[in-house]
């Protein structure tokens, strides 16, 4: 057979099922039995809820249940989201306002859950809830990012989320006073909206005495364990599953409100309830992505030596904390943030605020995106001011291959690494040396072409430990259970692949089983690139026990000594025997002989160290100065991903993470009133890239395997976004550069580019 382990392109066995519309995703659900759930929400950003009526809704056809947040919490659950929190600068801990499931007295954003209803059709819901009668006394609205202003949350008096900081702050300002040049740029990282392909939904089930609750999203246990505490039962009671899902991007992984109002529901009504968002719905209830300010400070020598680094960022949380919200981005922000130059001493320092908006969360990349696009972009500034090229300035302040292991200034050590080789090969396959002659020949009719250059590295791996689980069937097939969960990435295609190195399995016998909390007892989900690393590591710890069982039992059946067998990842062997049996035959011996202990093997594994991907993305741009319009003509990636299993799903990784970035870079954009109201919150105003948008995008694998995990892996979830943001802002810069436009901040619309170009102002887009 083929070998997967020899990194073959293999296309996805799901495929067939999405293509031909035969997935099964939570719309796909039995609705026909199902009540459905209609949330009604604040209109007003932010304000007091001075009266609730919900009578008339009550009495209205086809409403079996209005629920309240009183009824949540007399119902013996709570009425709260919890929060993360992170230590602030003094040793004290950040502000922790509870979140409300539904606001009982006070609204803090548009599109905030208030009431509830459940009725047999959702039509029947949407209507009762206009019969709701909701009094809000409207007050002031905070949106700017700094402290001070009409206060959101009592804990936080002056809208502070936290103010944490990490670092040697006296080593770096020394560093700086003895500096020969500093280089200062303050940029702006843009909100957007996840806009999954599917968006958020839930259905729940109660049978009297458990609870059997589907929905979207990136894992089943940390689900079970808050619907547990939601709704006041013992875990035990609680049953979680995930069918197929359509994009995560992290934004699936928290809680949200509409989870426990259905669970509630269900459970009060002795019915099934169903809850689908609409995408406006989503667009004003999802946890939206990154929207900081940053100032990046670089110190240099006198040979264009990066010596310190010193970083501000002013976060804003929206109305509370998420569960895996910027606190948790900060500490992801300071393991990535130094990771391919070679720098001493570090100062970061991260500011969090409240506004009436709805919370920003960690997705597309939590925290690496971010902290990545700041440092970027001030290594291009600080090559314009240097006079030094920007790829001679990175190679410069490279980490030297012979210094790995490599420990941070960050308190991260970096098993392995090789950036002069793999921007090397970047310069080669993006045609670095032709990019004067395309933007000469562009000058000629009109155009200003830019090059930008991002050199990434991420800290991937989230919870390093993972389980798995092969069990032979009665069928002759056999199951594969897995903690991890997919959302479109393939997992199907490549953990039965791996299985199939490993044992000689057919992969057409291979079932995948994943997302059910009572077939899987513990698992850590999908987020942080983590997945087929820790899988795969998990997959070997569970066929190495496999074997330790089945050999000898194999070697007594073929009369054999055990030292004597052996196992070439098809096939038994022993010398003086001629049996060479597979293992689906082996495994029928001894379900022939009531061996059912040798049928079912688990295990768990845990990786000893992160591993670090690491890459160049080569952007070049075409920007119009009579019209604005940016055009991505060129785009180039060279990743060190380690040893890949499959370079065909790697390569549509960072297809999709690049145009994620893309997308960030040239068109989306969230944008409110004064009042707080979203204005973009249809496809009609939030613009996401098409294809025409796109260019080709070349991908080229670099490896320096790891040495972290067997493997030699080192992920490739996110690595497309984490490039291509500072990538093509480079790019747009260098382009208005001759131009005389000294800072260009994302998005870069046709009105803002056009702007900047007339050196007009840009606020109304802010």
């Amino acid at each position: 057979m083929d070998k997967f382990g020899k990194s073959q392109s293999v296309t996805r066995i799901e495929d067939k099922r999405f293509l031909t519309g035969s997935g099964h995703y939570i719309a796909d659900g039995d609705t026909a039995s199902a009540l459905h759930c209609y949330v009604l929400r604040s209109e007003v950003a932010h304000g007091r809820i001075t009266a609730l009526d919900i009578g008339d809704a009550q009495q209205a056809a086809g409403v079996h249940l209005v629920v309240t947040a009183s009824d949540l919490t007399a119902a013996g659950g709570t009425n709260r989201i919890e929060a993360n929190l992170v230590q602030n600068r003094d040793g004290t801990m950040g502000a922790a306002p509870a979140r409300p499931i539904l606001a009982s007295d006070r609204v803090r954003f548009v599109g905030e859950p208030i009431v509830a209803v459940i009725a047999e059709t959702l039509h029947a819901a949407r209507d009762a809830a206009e019969m709701i009668v909701v009094e809000i006394d409207e007050l002031p609205v905070k949106l700017d990012v700094r402290a001070g202003g009409e206060t959101l949350h009592p804990e936080a008096p002056d809208n502070r989320a936290f103010d944490w900081g990490t670092g040697d702050g006296d080593a770096t300002d020394a560093a700086f006073e003895a500096a020969a040049r500093v280089v200062r740029l303050e940029v702006e990282d843009n909100r957007i909206i996840t806009n999954s392909m599917e968006p958020r939904g839930c259905r729940a089930d109660w049978d009297g005495a458990r609870l059997h609750f589907a929905f979207s999203g990136q894992g089943v246990w940390a689900m079970k364990d808050r619907l547990a505490t939601m709704l006041g039962l013992q875990p035990d009671a609680v049953h979680v599953t995930i069918p197929d899902v359509g994009g995560g991007f992290g934004m699936k992984v928290m809680p949200y409100p509409e989870y426990g109002i259905v669970a509630h529901a269900a459970r009060t009504l002795g019915r099934p309830v169903s809850w689908m968002g609409e995408r406006t719905e989503s667009m004003l209830s999802d946890n939206a992505g990154r929207d900081l300010t940053t100032l990046a400070e670089l110190a240099f020598d006198g040979d264009g030596r990066i010596t310190a680094y010193r970083v501000h960022s002013r976060i804003n949380l929206g109305a509370y904390n998420g569960m895996m919200g910027q606190p948790i981005q900060t500490e992801l922000f300071s393991r990535v943030l130094m990771g391919c130059y070679d720098v001493q001493t570090v100062w970061m320092r991260a500011e969090g605020f409240y506004t009436n908006t709805t919370q920003v969360d960690a997705y597309r990349g939590a925290g690496r995106p971010e902290a990545i696009y700041v440092l970027e972009r001030a290594m291009d500034r600080a090559a314009r001011e240097l006079g030094i090229d920007p790829w001679e300035l990175r190679r410069r302040n490279f980490i030297p291959a012979d210094r790995f292991p490599y420990l941070s200034a960050t308190g991260e050590t970096y098993d392995v690494g090789d950036f002069h080789k793999v921007l090397a090969r970047a310069a080669q396959t993006a045609d670095h040396a032709g990019f004067a002659a395309r933007r000469d020949a562009d000058a000629a009719r009109g155009l200003l072409r830019g090059q930008g250059l991002c050199y990434y590295i991420e800290s991937i791996l989230g919870d390093p430990s993972e389980g798995a689980r092969i069990v032979f069937e009665e069928d002759g097939t056999v199951s594969i259970h897995v903690g991890t969960q997919s959302n479109g990435q393939g997992h199907e295609t490549v953990y039965a692949r791996f299985l199939a190195d490993q044992t000689g399995i057919p992969v057409a016998s291979i079932r995948v089983v994943q997302g059910d909390s009572d077939i899987i007892p513990q698992g850590g989900g999908t987020g942080g690139s983590r997945s087929v690393t820790t899988q795969a590591n998990a997959m070997l710890a569970t066929v190495a026990q496999m074997m330790s069982a089945l050999m000898p039992y194999l070697a007594d059946k073929l009369g054999v000594d055990l030292a004597d067998l052996s196992f070439d990842d098809e096939t038994f062997r022993a010398a003086g025997s001629n049996m060479t049996p597979s293992l689906l035959e082996v495994a029928e011996m001894a379900r022939a002989d009531g061996r059912a202990d040798l049928l079912d093997h688990a295990a768990r594994a845990t990786l000893p160290a992160r591993s670090f991907p690491n890459g160049a993305h080569v952007a070049e741009v075409v920007v119009d100065p009579e019209t604005g319009v940016v055009r991505v003509d060129r785009y180039t990636v060279v990743d060190d991903f380690g040893n890949l299993i499959n370079p065909l799903l790697a390569e549509g990784q960072v297809h999709g993470g690049v145009v994620q970035g893309l997308g960030q870079a040239l068109c989306e954009h969230v944008v409110h009133d004064a009042e707080g109201q979203l204005l973009t919150a249809s496809f009609m105003d939030y613009a996401l890239p098409r294809a025409g948008d796109v260019p080709m995008i070349g991908f080229t694998s670099e490896p320096v395997p790891s040495t972290a995990n067997p493997m030699g892996m080192k992920g490739c979830g996110e690595a497309g976004t984490v490039g291509s943001m500072a990538a093509v802002a480079n790019a747009v810069q260098d382009a208005l550069w001759v131009r005389g436009v000294r800072q260009a901040d994302m998005p870069f619309t046709p009105m803002r580019v056009w702007s900047l170009l007339q050196n007009e102002p840009v606020a109304a887009e802010k």
